[in-house]
């Protein structure tokens, strides 16, 4: 890895677009299903949109990679069920305005293998090392970090902890006899997600890196 000043300002300018563009479309998706079952929350707040900056947190999409922290987030999407349309179930409203965003990531990194293979089809030294300030090699590992980046986005949150949006399906849909359980560990769950994050990687390791393996192939094939 390169340590050098360059090099991680070179990281930092590869990252950053990265991670603002996915979590961009993520929070998008939130919205835009949340506005088709008839929630215009998010709408009216100026969440309904691809600006980078209307999703944006600051220390979350910002501050933490210029600190070379790998990972991040931007503010979540505010959705109401009880403005559903009527007859839409609130339960099954939320787990589909939830599932949007990791859809979104999941999609966003097919997309970027199908490009990357395209990439590659047209520019067969792109795996040599006199090229790697071209435009070609430039886009090709601007494409493989969005597959890495969707792939981590989506998996991740689905986990069911708050507030990933695994967490808005099980409090969608969770029992009342165990409401009070699931309260308290939503009060602590924080913690536990600092925990994973940098201490439980393995446990999300597998799905993965199976998933960007299977993208991978996918380019690989296309190439």
């Amino acid at each position: 890895m390169d340590l050098s000043l360059q090099g991680i300002v070179g990281r930092l300018l590869l990252y950053i677009p990265v991670l603002l563009l996915s979590l961009t479309v993520h929070e998008f998706a939130h919205a835009w299903s949340a506005r088709k079952l008839g929630d215009d929350t998010a709408e009216r707040l100026g969440r309904l949109t691809l600006n980078p900056l209307a999703h944006a947190d600051p220390i979350g999409t910002f501050i933490l990679p210029l600190l070379n922290v790998p990972f991040g987030w931007a503010k979540p999407v505010p959705i109401n069920p009880s403005r559903f349309r009527p007859g839409i179930d609130m339960g099954k409203g939320m787990m589909i305005s939830a599932l949007a965003g990791p859809f979104a990531n999941l999609l966003l990194g097919v997309v970027s293998a199908v490009l990357l293979g395209i990439v590659a089809r047209i520019s067969p030294d792109l795996g040599r090392a006199a090229g790697e300030r071209s435009a070609p090699h430039i886009a090709a590992a601007f494409l493989f970090s969005m597959i890495q980046m969707n792939v981590v986005l989506a998996v991740f949150n689905l986990l069911p902890v708050p507030p990933l949006d695994g967490s808005r399906i099980v409090d969608a849909f969770l029992p009342a006899r165990f409401r009070a359980g699931w309260e308290t560990f939503s009060r602590f769950s924080m913690f536990f997600l600092l925990a994973l994050v940098f201490f439980g990687w393995r446990f999300i390791a597998v799905p993965v890196n199976a998933a960007i393996d299977a993208l991978i192939r996918l380019a690989s094939l296309i190439a």
